[in-house]
């Protein structure tokens, strides 16, 4: 019964979101307080602390308790993920990029390119290419696809560019004016 109670709360809490936050909150409170550590209810919370709060390190012991309670909840790891991402907390992330990947059922390509767009803020430019080119390989769809190469082209834009050696020819149209 419990249960249930729980889940009919969760789902007006979901339902709401994010236009009646308010009524979100009052469904959330009592969907928690029938099952404290349940982890969409939790990822739900966190999502209202950082988007709509801008508390990210409120959303980050969250959603660490909720992929505490459950590792194996796949939906977490982009929002938390995120969060990391938002807050500047780059080596953070990537750890937690290493262990999501072995998540039986996550969408590495989500993963991947959340992990190229901490490479590009950290200015690794070829690294962040090079997860984009990962998150390629694991994508489903050609929509994804067409975002992904929009996006290592505009990497490519942020790299910068390498000088050329001047030519031998110039060097000796050089010499010989002097």
């Amino acid at each position: 019964m419990d249960t249930n109670l729980h889940n009919t709360y969760l789902f007006k809490a979901l339902d709401a979101y994010p236009y009646e936050l308010e009524e979100t909150i009052e469904a959330l409170n009592y969907a928690l307080s029938y099952e404290p550590s349940n982890g969409k209810a939790l990822c739900l919370l966190a999502k209202i602390y950082a988007e709509q709060l801008g508390d990210y390190e409120k959303a980050k012991s969250l959603y660490a308790e909720a992929l505490a309670n459950n590792l194996e909840m796949v939906s977490i790891y982009p929002e938390y993920l995120y969060v990391l991402l938002y807050n500047e907390d780059y080596e953070e992330a990537l750890k937690l990029i290493d262990f999501a990947v072995s998540v039986k059922g996550i969408d590495k390509a989500v993963i991947y390119t959340i992990q190229a767009q901490i490479y590009e803020a950290l200015k690794k430019y070829k690294k962040a290419l090079k997860s984009f080119k990962s998150a390629k390989i694991y994508a489903f769809n050609n929509n994804y696809i067409s975002f992904l190469k929009a996006e290592k082209e505009r990497i490519k834009d942020k790299m910068p560019k390498k000088k050329k050696a001047k030519s031998k020819t110039k060097k000796r149209k050089k010499k010989k004016k002097k």
